[in-house]
């Protein structure tokens, strides 16, 4: 029987109670650092602490730690390389990658001679600690992500440079401690690691998104995809160690082949971002600090100086790193000084050397606790100089985006998502919601229109409206519910169009049911005649999130319709929350309005151009369109600049051989501002 002396004893023992305290911590530890003006990172970190067994030895690092620590570290890693926009990192990695060479060289180039000299040990031991000062792991990373600056430039630098520098670190221990053991360095060691590297990179990059597309097609559940996400990362993570890489790396390579298929906006980045910053990463950093003995440096003069040396070594070559690639980059102070705070802070990878480096004898125990120190220390400053950089950036971004007149204001829709079948309101809603812009705050309208009194029809439309917008509110998005009584569905929608003033209608793409049936059907015709706003006709068979590729086709002179501006935003948005490139099938005049549009409108995606003189061309091109594929069509409304014989041979044509793809046609507003 359990008596009260012994469930409170110290440390804990009872796994509901020491539940407990952890949840304590991570909900009132932020609070209280708050207060004192000490960011929530090293609140959590001096917690553990105090809590530790070198503090008030309320918590012994138990099991739980272990296992909540490791998974801590690997979500830390995954989240970072998730919420990373590809559009962005693919125009960074270059200068990650040197950057990420210069924040390990020069450590290292000034670590190896003062820590030989200065602290007189041998050559081995000198690579090993510089190892240390030049590894870095991403423990302020989430003041990144709470102030939305994943893709920051200064931000993507920093995290591509940290897997670049800590791979080097890892396998700069790893010859270290096999020249301890067999007393000369491998090269064929080091030559089969590469090897397995490269191997290794190109089964999760082939196999990961092939099973994701598979999964995501076969379960739309978030709780069963988050489920299957997490388990690819254990995968990649446990291959990654297999192999003799840290399990570190395998997470974040994870997290880039899967970016693509979790939207930011999606409920699924939802449930990521809520677990790992409820529940792991907490649990990592309460770790780290329990880690940490602060006691040591009472201990003898022999601890300080190592402390001091190491510290200021590790924190001095991390500064003038980020401060070199801030003028070769020529970024702003601000960036420089977010690249130093993700770069100086120190855990997993260091953590691990110093503990090795102490089992295999080639660190003194003054050298060990002098290394907790250095961790300790660095933790607190890359935090703090961290949410410092963090705070001006987002304060100037903020004014740039309230000040900015452009091209990006026409993504502040007004839409009208018009429903009546439950199983496609909610790809239909999906839709509309990735084509607005991500600021904007306009209410949606989920509509369902009948004309009759039918119970079954009715049951369905209101289960339509359901679905919808509970998408819309999964992703954050305001959205009400309107259920109209019209005279018919073309009546109903250009009537609340107008009570609404709505910039837009999202409907789904009518499916032909009857010989002679048209491509648009008679309710979408009759809805082009009854309004002049932008029309998207949706027609889905796959989720959004598991399309390859998108192609737009583009009609003569559509550059010059009053309704331009309205569809290239919706087509940015896409593809930028999507991450997906798009090529554009247009006229060679088309060309620069589209990209001037875009860069002007500072839309982050990858664009392509095959240019088009005739409708042959464009059958030509379309066969390149594969059944995973997006095609979105630009109408054209009779009478319009941009309308010729052309626009009723594509409805035919698509009518005709494109049944079973994955089609969105937009109608342009033809009047107006």
């Amino acid at each position: 029987m359990n008596t009260p002396d012994s469930i409170l004893s110290f440390p804990l023992h009872q796994p509901v109670v020491i539940f407990m305290l952890v949840m304590l911590i991570i909900l009132f530890a932020p609070l209280i650092f708050r207060r004192l003006k000490i960011p929530n990172i090293v609140g959590l970190i001096l917690a553990g602490v105090a809590v530790g067994p070198y503090g008030f030895n309320l918590l012994a690092r138990d099991a739980s730690f272990e296992i909540f620590g490791q998974v801590g570290i690997l979500y830390l890693m995954f989240l970072a390389a998730v919420e990373i926009d590809m559009y962005h990192l693919r125009k960074n990695y270059r200068r990650g990658t040197l950057f990420g060479l210069l924040t390990f060289c020069l450590p290292m180039a000034v670590g190896i001679p003062l820590t030989r000299y200065a602290l007189d040990t041998s050559w081995t031991t000198s690579v090993l600690i510089s190892s240390m000062y030049a590894s870095h792991t991403l423990v302020s990373y989430p003041v990144v992500s709470r102030f939305g600056l994943s893709n920051n430039r200064g931000a993507v630098i920093g995290v591509c440079a940290t897997i670049v520098a800590v791979f080097l670190a890892l396998v700069a221990l790893a010859e270290v401690v096999a020249v301890r053991i067999s007393g000369s360095f491998n090269v064929g060691a080091l030559m089969q690691l590469l090897l397995l590297t490269g191997g290794y990179s190109l089964v999760i990059g082939f196999s990961f998104p092939s099973a994701t597309r598979w999964f995501f097609r076969k379960v739309s559940d978030p709780v069963g995809q988050y489920i299957f996400i997490l388990t690819l990362v254990c995968i990649a993570s446990v291959l990654a160690k297999v192999i003799g890489l840290e399990p570190i790396l395998g997470a974040f390579y994870a997290g880039l082949v899967l970016n693509r298929f979790v939207p930011v906006r999606s409920q699924l980045m939802k449930h990521i971002t809520f677990v790992g910053n409820a529940i792991f990463i907490p649990y990592f950093l309460i770790g780290v600090g329990m880690l940490i003995n602060v006691g040591v440096v009472v201990r003898g003069w022999g601890v300080v100086t190592a402390a001091l040396l190491m510290t200021a070594t590790a924190m001095g070559t991390k500064y003038i790193a980020a401060y070199i690639a801030r003028r070769i980059f020529r970024l702003a102070p601000d960036e420089g000084a977010l690249m130093f705070g993700l770069t100086s802070g120190k855990a997993a990878a260091t953590i691990a050397a110093t503990m090795i480096g102490y089992q295999y004898g080639l660190l003194t125990e003054d050298m060990m606790n002098g290394a907790v120190v250095m961790i300790l220390i660095c933790c607190i400053v890359a935090s703090v100089a961290t949410e410092r950089a963090a705070k001006r950036i987002r304060i100037r971004l903020t004014a740039s985006e309230l000040d900015s007149e452009g091209p990006g204001k026409a993504g502040f829709a007004r839409q009208i998502v018009a429903v009546s079948n439950p199983l496609t309101a909610e790809g239909i809603m999906r839709m509309a919601v990735f084509m607005r812009s991500p600021r904007n705050d306009e209410e949606m309208t989920a509509l369902y229109v009948r004309n009759n009194d039918n119970r079954a029809m009715m049951r369905m439309g209101r289960e339509a409206l359901a679905a919808a917008t509970g998408v819309a509110e999964s992703m954050d998005v305001i959205c009400r519910e309107v259920e109209r009584f019209d005279l018919n569905v073309v009546a109903g929608v250009s009537n609340v169009i107008h009570e609404h003033n709505a910039s837009e209608v999202i409907i789904g793409l009518h499916r032909r049911s009857k010989i002679g049936d048209t491509f648009y059907g008679s309710m979408i015709e009759s809805l082009m005649e009854a309004t002049d706003k932008m029309i998207v006709m949706s027609r889905c068979f796959i989720p959004l999130d598991t399309i390859r590729r998108i192609f737009v086709y583009v009609p003569k002179n559509a550059q010059y319709e009053t309704g331009f501006p309205a569809w290239g935003a919706r087509i940015s948005n896409l593809a930028a929350q999507l991450s997906r490139t798009v090529e554009y099938f247009c006229r060679e005049d088309a060309v620069q309005h589209i990209e001037a549009f875009a860069t002007e409108g500072g839309y982050p995606y990858t664009r392509r151009y095959s240019t088009m003189e005739s409708w042959d061309d464009f059958i030509i091109l379309s066969s390149q369109i594969a059944d995973e594929d997006l095609l979105i069509v630009i109408g054209a409304r009779r009478g319009s600049v941009s309308h010729s014989g052309d626009s009723d041979l594509m409805a035919s044509y698509l009518g005709k051989h494109f049944v079973r793809h994955n089609i969105a046609m937009i109608i342009p507003s033809q009047f107006g501002s």
